[in-house]
């Protein structure tokens, strides 16, 4: 597969040890924090999983994505640490003992070094440090987890509401958020609207008509409102353009609800 130069513009210029279509957040994060959300290229997975895919649970050759993400650290130079994620609300404190395949769908760290990971194909990677650079996380965002269970508690309140129990308040918080399903391209049911819109009368800003029953969801959109209503009030990166939709753009980005069997890029963050 021959892949695409990305767009030049903020948020999606790579730094030279990087494959071209790899992102590295535009924000204004505190310079000892790094950021990465990785593509297709650089990887020796064959097709479909072509090139880095990084998830091992996907069909793929398992030494495949051993190289692949073997490959990441190098270039990256600091451990990347992988979920088993299963579109819940669970935020794992990370530390340097933690095994890969641990369940959760994000995490959490202050250790140097150690870099909190999320693995994406559709879903919304979103990645967060404290402004004076002492933590940062990456979180796993589908709809579910985004809408949450009881008391439509999601994955991005429960990080901040353990993250304030601990004496970080929400507003000192920044939030990047990756590439996803975009909002022309993710078709869902009354049940998918009525989960966000039962919560927030706000949320049906995300919602476009699109036949009897069903629905244009716009998840970008959606993690913002969550964000700023939970009070993060800095918040960049995913604006639901189309640059960012990972099915419209399949030269750059792995989508599972365009290929059906698809690899998975990977989001993630580290205190250097």
């Amino acid at each position: 597969m021959r892949f695409s130069a990305p767009d030049a513009s903020a948020d999606l210029r790579a730094p030279p040890r990087w494959a071209a279509d790899w992102l590295r957040p535009q924000w204004p994060a505190p310079k000892n924090v790094q950021a990465f959300c990785t593509g297709r290229a650089g990887g020796v997975s064959a097709a479909p999983y072509d090139a880095l895919n990084l998830g091992d649970h996907v069909g793929d050759a398992p030494e495949a994505v051993a190289a692949n993400r073997a490959q990441l650290q190098q270039v990256l130079g600091v451990r990347t640490v992988f979920l088993n994620q299963v579109h819940g609300t669970e935020v794992l404190a990370l530390h340097a003992d933690c095994a890969d395949g641990t369940q959760a769908d994000g995490c959490w760290t202050d250790a140097p070094g150690l870099a909190c990971t999320v693995m994406v194909a559709d879903c919304l990677p979103v990645l967060l440090c404290s402004a004076d650079g002492t933590r940062v996380a990456a979180l796993h965002a589908g709809w579910r987890g985004l809408a949450g269970g009881v008391g439509a508690v999601g994955v991005l309140e429960s990080f901040l509401q353990s993250q304030s129990a601990q004496g970080v308040a929400p507003e000192h918080w920044l939030a990047w958020l990756g590439p996803c399903i975009g909002p022309l391209a993710f078709e869902v049911g009354d049940e998918v609207r009525a989960a966000f819109v039962d919560h927030s009368n706000a949320a049906s800003q995300a919602f476009t008509p699109h036949g009897p029953g069903k629905w244009l969801a716009d998840l970008a959109l959606l993690a913002r409102q969550r964000l700023q209503a939970a009070g993060v009030v800095q918040v960049y990166g995913n604006d639901s353009s189309a640059r960012w939709c990972t099915v419209g753009n399949p030269l750059q980005f792995f989508s599972h609800r365009r290929d059906r069997v698809s690899g998975r890029q990977a989001a993630g963050i580290w205190l250097a």
